[in-house]
């Protein structure tokens, strides 16, 4: 999605969310978490799952940039970061769907995000080489678990700076992410609702296909 401001293209934002609108299909998990770095006709060397999970991602960043709640909040975080707007809705609209208890009771995030990690060492000769320099971090400190803390949220945020080029400071970012909770909180609500049947339709539809 626009979260790519370029340099950001080989940076997931939505971890968790693509992780689990993978429906617990392990190849379509693959393809959903590598996507962003594999580009143009690369898809295509991968096996047919991992392809279809690759396809499943870009039809949910579709999905989401289009939402109506996502225009909204990403106008939270505009005025001061403005392509950027994007990046930082993806990474708050993690914690609140690692904070649903819809989706997650109380306990099944950790087993879930350990799941995702034996999935990802069980494919991890079709990482990409980037994905895979980075899956190291991203199990050692847990990030699918931590995003449900504000320290973990806060976090992720430093990390967006880091890896930007015009970018200097995540503060305001994560004072806008408090400031502005509920009404951010509001916008994940309206589109979890919208985009979980989306999603698995899509993949229905894939893996008919």
């Amino acid at each position: 999605m626009l979260t790519s401001v370029n340099n950001l293209q080989k940076q997931p934002l939505n971890l968790l969310a693509h992780a689990y609108l993978s429906f617990g299909q392990p190849e379509i998990t693959v393809g959903n978490l590598i996507s962003d770095f594999v580009k143009g006709k690369k898809q295509y060397d991968y096996p047919a799952g991992i392809q279809k999970g690759i396809t499943l991602h870009r039809h949910i960043d579709s999905f989401t940039d289009a939402s109506e709640p996502t225009r909204n909040a990403k106008e939270i975080f505009r005025p001061a970061y403005r392509l950027y707007s994007g990046a930082l809705t993806d990474i708050v609209y993690d914690h609140f769907l690692a904070n649903d208890e819809n989706e997650f009771p109380p306990g099944s995030l950790f087993r879930f995000s350990q799941q995702v990690y034996a999935v990802l060492e069980q494919y991890h000769s079709w990482l990409p080489p980037d994905f895979a320099r980075m899956f190291p971090y991203m199990k050692s400190q847990n990030w699918l678990y931590n995003y449900h803390t504000k320290p973990g949220i806060e976090k992720s945020l430093r990390g967006l700076v880091h890896r930007s080029v015009y970018l200097t400071e995540s503060d305001t970012a994560f004072l806008l992410f408090e400031q502005h909770y509920e009404l951010l909180k509001a916008c994940y609500d309206q589109l979890i609702i919208a985009i979980k049947p989306y999603a698995k339709q899509r993949l229905e539809e894939l893996l008919a296909s």
